[in-house]
């Protein structure tokens, strides 16, 4: 398969699994799709996205040489949200390595508190940041007033899953 020529082909769920099949839990394919993860092709860095999510999702240790990439690519001004939002999706499904946590809790809260964030990153994030209350539980305050502070301008998806992680720190 020219993965390049296939993340270009068409953005659908469809081809979004075919690569993940292809991929598998083969080390230097998910290196490969990685890499156009972080190229500055527009189209493909969006596209790469959906794929690098679900892969680190089905195999979590393919990530695990990524992190310090992973994480600091979520600092770049202008992400897309495609990328924002598979990045904070398969943190949700996998072990973030202990020096990371203060980063991704910094980033996570961020995209939480920005009015113009899209709702799909606030509400990974949330969860993200739910996960690593149960080894910082000192952030829970914090959390709690960053949602009661936003709670009037947010969606419904943000507020039903901002009532789930209040509902479980009771």
């Amino acid at each position: 398969m020219k993965l390049r020529d296939t993340i270009l082909k068409e953005h659908s769920k469809a081809n979004c699994s075919k690569i993940v099949i292809w991929v598998g839990n083969n080390q230097k394919k998910f290196d490969e799709l990685f890499n156009m993860f972080l190229t500055d092709e527009y189209r493909v860095v969006q596209r790469a996205a959906w794929p690098v999510s679900y892969c680190a999702q089905l195999h979590p240790e393919l990530i695990t040489k990524h992190f310090v990439k992973l994480i600091k690519n979520l600092y770049k001004p202008g992400l897309h949200d495609a990328v924002k939002r598979n990045t904070v999706r398969l943190l949700q499904y996998v072990t973030i390595p202990g020096k990371f946590h203060g980063k991704v809790m910094d980033i996570c809260f961020r995209f939480i508190s920005s009015p113009d964030e899209a709702v799909a990153v606030k509400a990974f994030s949330l969860t993200v940041l739910q996960k690593l209350t149960m080894q910082y539980p000192e952030i829970k305050n914090e959390l709690r007033l960053v949602i009661e502070e936003s709670w009037n301008y947010e969606t419904a998806a943000f507020k039903s899953r901002a009532k789930k992680i209040l509902k479980g720190f009771k």
